[in-house]
């Protein structure tokens, strides 16, 4: 287990350099220059003062030295200066960053349970019309589009209904503290983190469906039968269980994708993640941030993957040879 580890890492970290450098090159070569948005914030046009603040911020360097910097900086975890807030990226980052994990991770929670449960409600009761309005269920959220989905839950749910705020993290001017606050931050989580979930919920619900329903026809399983289990015991302890394996390996892609496709949550419920920072930095050409964001995202991702890598060895002794 020891070797396997140190292996992956390696090739994670391999893959975290290509990330970076590709990263970056795809930034720089975007339209656009930091120096000349920030002199237009500041009303300044002259040419001089667009100069110093492209050799302030390193860009009168060749891209391939500024990549080798850059690069020798995020080894110690510099990810450098933001252009437009003149803070450190790693700090700006941090402070977003626990927002972001509390949506993703309630979204991830959220999916996992409520559609393992609906594929397993659909497979036990399959041909019926309970697994009709489930399949039908997972169609309409897996094909719906995402911003169409958010928008249509704040139409509803926010502006009619007025049950759930439209965005955000606190009520403004409240000013609550301690257990109310947390009240109120979960309330505001509600909305962003279901509509981040439908998706992801729906392919749960399918995936658990068929892996159930092909396994529901084993011989183990009619063994069981003939043996006089009784019916909801072959399901959970037989069934279920040996359903878990490909749920696993979804899981770990869809825990990383939650985090990385967090950009248009946050976006379309004001949530002051680190997805609707890289959105306004990508607006203000701030490129350090946005790469910090990418690489921070990456990171996330690929520890993700390599903790379902292992467990997945774990849940089945199969693959340890692999």
């Amino acid at each position: 287990m020891t070797r396997t580890l140190v292996i992956e890492t390696l090739k994670r970290l391999l893959v975290i350099v290509v990330v970076i450098t590709g990263t970056f090159l795809l930034i720089r070569s975007a339209p656009g220059d930091p120096a000349e948005f920030i002199a237009g914030e500041a009303a300044s046009g002259d040419p001089a003062f667009i100069e110093q603040l492209r050799m302030q911020m390193g860009l009168d360097k060749p891209v391939i030295v500024q990549l080798g910097i850059y690069l020798r900086d995020v080894a110690t975890l510099d990810f450098g200066m933001s252009y437009r807030e003149g803070r450190p990226v790693l700090e700006i980052i941090l402070e977003r960053l626990p927002n972001t994990l509390i949506l993703a991770g309630t979204a991830f929670v959220l999916a996992l349970v409520l559609g393992t449960f609906a594929g397993f409600i659909a497979a036990v009761f399959r041909g019926t019309w309970i697994d009709r309005v489930i399949s039908l269920g997972s169609v309409l959220f897996f094909s719906s589009p995402y911003y169409w989905v958010a928008l249509l839950a704040i139409i509803l749910f926010s502006a009619k209904l007025n049950w759930l705020p439209a965005g955000g993290t606190q009520t403004i001017g409240a000013d609550y503290t301690g257990f109310r606050s947390a009240l109120d931050y979960i309330h505001h989580l509600i909305m962003p983190a279901t509509a981040s979930a439908l998706f992801t919920m729906a392919i749960y619900a399918r995936l658990v469906r068929a892996s159930m329903t092909d396994l529901a026809n084993t011989l183990f399983v009619k063994a069981a039968h003939a043996k006089g289990m009784a019916p909801m015991r072959i399901w959970f302890r037989h069934v279920l269980r040996t359903s878990l394996l490909p749920i696993t390996t979804m899981a770990g892609v869809q825990a990383g994708q939650l985090v990385a496709g967090t950009i248009l949550t946050e976006t379309v419920f004001a949530w002051p993640g680190i997805g609707r920072l890289m959105y306004d930095a990508l607006i203000a050409r701030d490129y350090n941030v946005v790469i910090g964001v990418f690489i921070m995202t990456s990171l996330i991702v690929i520890f993700a993957n390599l903790v379902v890598d292992l467990l997945y060895r774990y849940v089945d002794p199969r693959t340890r040879a692999a």
